[in-house]
């Protein structure tokens, strides 16, 4: 994991203009170097009748995640969708469950940008007890116009992303 440089808010992603603002806060997470870490708390409402996460709540988890490490670094998604440019959509989505959360553990998603195409953004995400993986997901995230189609993500979204690029060695994280 990439150390944190101690001259930049750690809420700043690595290698971020000084001159390009953040986003309004509040928002959850932060940044550690191009790893996003998002804290979640697991309420009784997140599981099911054997006092475990729901399975599809690691989804939600997971989005919230997304949904706060893309607002970090600008990405306007209620802008661009109030504006008729378009939204996310999930195109595909790999999700391994390896251990249960359970009721009041405190968790948090890691996310990180594995790879960005025009269209489209690659993000892996786990979800982590202490240094206990629970779920590990691949998701592909395309901005897909009104019609449903997919359209060029905007420049200053692409260039935000390609600085988080996280360059895997080995196999972390799986």
């Amino acid at each position: 994991m990439a150390e944190h440089d101690p001259d930049q808010p750690p809420d700043r992603p690595p290698d971020w203009p000084p001159d390009r603002p953040i986003a309004d806060q509040p928002v959850g997470g932060r940044f550690d170097g191009s790893e996003h870490r998002f804290p979640i708390r697991v309420y009784f409402e997140d599981t099911d009748l054997s006092g475990v996460v729901y399975h599809a709540n690691y989804l939600r988890f997971m989005e919230r995640a997304r949904s706060d490490m893309l607002r970090l670094v600008g990405v306007d998604q209620r802008g661009a969708h109030d504006a008729g440019e378009g939204a996310y959509a999930i195109t595909e989505l790999a999700i391994r469950y390896k251990a249960p959360a359970k009721l009041d553990d405190a968790l948090v998603v890691v996310s990180r940008v594995a790879k960005v195409r025009a269209a489209s953004v690659d993000i892996q995400q786990r979800v982590m007890r202490g240094a206990e993986i629970l779920t590990t997901a691949e998701v592909t995230a395309a901005l897909v116009g009104a019609s449903g189609r997919p359209r060029r993500q905007p420049k200053q979204w692409i260039e935000a992303f390609e600085r988080l690029v996280w360059v895997q060695s080995g196999d972390e994280g799986k």
